[in-house]
């Protein structure tokens, strides 16, 4: 077995752009520190670059983003360009916040993950993280 197949699922945790409010982001990483992940939490403010790059250089299995402000149509696709272009393609891209149904199909199309409304049960999450990661480690 590899080493990536023994350590514990790594999750990047991110506050894109000018929303300021962090109260889920916390919330999300605590609950996923208390499901057995090792969770790098990046603050404030963040750019799709700086996401991208910290993902890389944290060799996180999925990254996590926390949206409000309503730039989601704007992040998740720079986020997953960037990753395209890093080679980040067995990397979860995945999130939450205020996203309409049919915005959040749009952007699953285009290669994010499961997207996540306010309230979303905090084992849901984990679950889903956590079968991701595993199905792309068994393979």
């Amino acid at each position: 077995m590899s080493e990536s197949q023994h350590r514990p699922i790594r999750v990047l945790v991110a506050k894109v752009g000018l929303d300021g409010h962090d109260r889920g982001a916390k919330v999300i990483a605590t609950a996923l520190r208390d499901a057995g992940m090792e969770v790098i939490y990046t603050g404030l403010r963040q750019t799709p670059e700086m996401v991208v790059n910290t993902a890389l250089q944290e060799d996180v299995d999925a990254i996590g983003i926390s949206i409000l402000s309503g730039a989601h149509n704007t992040v998740f696709p720079k986020i997953v360009q960037l990753m395209r272009e890093k080679g980040l393609d067995d990397v979860l891209l995945t999130g939450g916040g205020i996203i309409p149904e049919d915005e959040a199909r749009q952007l699953q199309e285009l290669g994010v993950g499961r997207l996540f409304a306010p309230g979303a049960p905090t084992h849901e999450i984990a679950d889903y993280i956590r079968h991701w990661v595993s199905e792309r480690r068994a393979s």
